[in-house]
């Protein structure tokens, strides 16, 4: 230890924050004073405040962390603030405890480079698989890139030197680039394969009769391609049309059965007038042959066998017309049921083509249905000059109900949502299943504020109607999002604000209708 004569200042202050951390005395200005005229040597009677003061702007001549205490506790005895000046000095005392910074060893050192070699290990397998197995997956309908794609994962796992890895670099770029440009080509090509389906499809429809029930699928197919394509559209697309095309089969066996049947009343209808007429032809020969024996008889024996032949042949004739008459009513009223048949059986395929707008499960409109709605409001609204409104319904907490009740509790929890959605709002009014737990409805000649009155009295009846399931009170909640159309604002952007609205109240708590700005 130093003689207390050579000691400066500051490290006498040092001394007396030691003693006072290992004596556990409370740091204050009369223990500090003390404990530092102790080590100083002098007497107890000098000024505390010069001595604090002398103290902090010998610690504000340091460096570090202690310079800015030193600083902060010579500003504080110079306003006389010693309650802060004591809390300034715990600060210095805490900093005084600290260990000092090591430089790290050798040890340290290769651990931190061994650990470097591993994440970078790490990441050269990593971008191996992913050339090896995603993107060779991805580029399978192109052989050459594929394989060039495996070929690079391979070199770059077994890449030992930054020179190699610098070299691969190179590579990935230019296969890139070649990606890059297949996509590009890829994407023309199947933008003119959906231009030539699109104008195979007007064609079609444009030969149809305006009341064709094949329409229904082909304004599907048509709504699908014009939207973005992806596979859960197409699952959907394809899953809807697979029910209706076998229904479908059903009744156009039905269908052509019935028409077969029309075709062979008619042809036994032209058989039985061929039949008549052939009967007529031969009554009327028989009626001269008797004639000429009439005028040839000489006696009146002859006459009565010649009348009695005339009367069994009118007899015959008329019998024969009676039958006639029977049959070809007969055939007439199958004929009618048969077109009466024709006519229900074509019905039947129109709405069947029409389920294809609409969800299985809700029986809401689907999203194909929905773009149908949202596109005739638009234009009714433009045409009249009235307001038009939007809202997105998502159920709240709905994966929840899914994992804790199953998914049957999920789907009758979606179609007690859309009964009591119908219930409550007008006939013009619009619901279709968005997606999921999502419903758009859709309020024609409803203003802003009206529009949210409604979703949020359809909010009330939800809470009023309690779903049941299984004999258990589930409660069910939505969150809504409500836009009014601007003037010649596409109906899909007023529906985009819609969304954003509606992610505005789920993050406001849930349960709550937020109208969009």
């Amino acid at each position: 230890m130093k003689d207390q004569s050579t000691q400066t200042p500051a490290e006498i202050a040092k001394e007396a924050f030691r003693r006072l951390a290992v004596q556990r005395i409370t740091p204050t200005p009369e223990a500090y004073r003390a404990i530092y005229n102790e080590i100083a040597g002098v007497s107890s009677t000098a000024a505390a405040e010069s001595v604090l003061e002398n103290f902090a702007a010998q610690l504000s001549q340091t460096t570090g962390e202690l310079s800015l205490l030193g600083k902060r506790l010579l500003r504080e005895a110079k306003e006389s603030n010693w309650q802060e000046y004591e809390t300034s000095l715990l600060s210095v005392l805490d900093t005084l405890k600290q260990p000092q910074q090591k430089q790290p060893t050798a040890a340290i050192v290769v651990e931190k480079t061994s650990s470097h070699h591993a994440q970078m290990k790490q990441l050269r397998d990593l971008l191996h698989r992913t050339l090896t197995f995603a993107v060779a997956t991805l580029l399978a309908n192109v052989p050459e890139l594929a394989a060039e794609a495996a070929a690079l994962g391979e070199a770059i796992r077994a890449a030992e030197n930054e020179n190699e890895l610098a070299e691969l670099g190179n590579r990935l770029k230019q296969m890139c680039f070649r990606i890059e440009l297949k996509s590009s080509d890829i994407n023309e090509q199947q933008e003119m394969l959906l231009r030539l389906f699109r104008l195979l499809l007007d064609n079609v429809a444009f030969l149809l009769d305006d009341d064709s029930w094949l329409r229904g699928q082909i304004n599907v197919v048509k709504n699908l391609i014009e939207g973005p394509i992806n596979h859960r559209a197409l699952e959907d697309a394809s899953q809807s049309l697979k029910e209706v095309i076998y229904k479908q089969g059903t009744l156009k066996d039905s269908l052509s059965e019935a028409k077969l049947t029309v075709k062979n009343m008619i042809a036994i209808f032209i058989d039985r007038l061929g039949g008549m007429a052939a009967s007529t032809g031969d009554y009327h020969g028989k009626m001269d042959m008797y004639s000429q024996k009439i005028a040839q008889a000489q006696h009146i024996s002859e006459l009565n066998t010649i009348l009695n032949d005339v009367m069994r042949d009118t007899r015959h004739m008329q019998e024969e017309a009676l039958q006639s008459r029977d049959q070809m009513l007969s055939a007439h009223t199958e004929a009618e049921n048969a077109e009466a048949r024709i006519r229900a059986l074509e019905s039947e395929l129109a709405e069947l083509s029409a389920m294809a707008s609409h969800d299985q499960l809700t029986n809401s409109l689907n999203r194909r249905g929905l773009d149908d709605a949202i596109e005739r409001e638009q234009a009714r609204a433009d045409r009249q000059g009235t307001a038009l409104s939007v809202a997105l319904l998502d159920l709240d907490d709905f994966k929840k109900l899914n994992d804790e009740h199953g998914h049957n509790a999920g789907d009758e929890a979606l179609i007690h949502v859309v009964r009591i959605i119908r219930d409550t709002l007008r006939a013009m009014d619009v619901v279709g299943r968005f997606g999921g737990e999502e419903f758009v409805v859709v309020l024609p000649d409803t203003p802003g504020e009206e529009a949210t009155m409604v979703i949020t009295r359809l909010q009330k009846e939800l809470t009023k109607r309690i779903f049941m399931y299984n004999n258990q009170k589930l409660f069910l909640t939505f969150s809504a999002g409500v836009a009014v159309r601007h003037a010649g604002e596409d109906v899909r952007e007023t529906l985009r604000r819609a969304d954003t609205a509606m992610y505005q109240a789920k993050k406001a708590g849930k349960n709550r209708v937020v109208t969009a700005s």
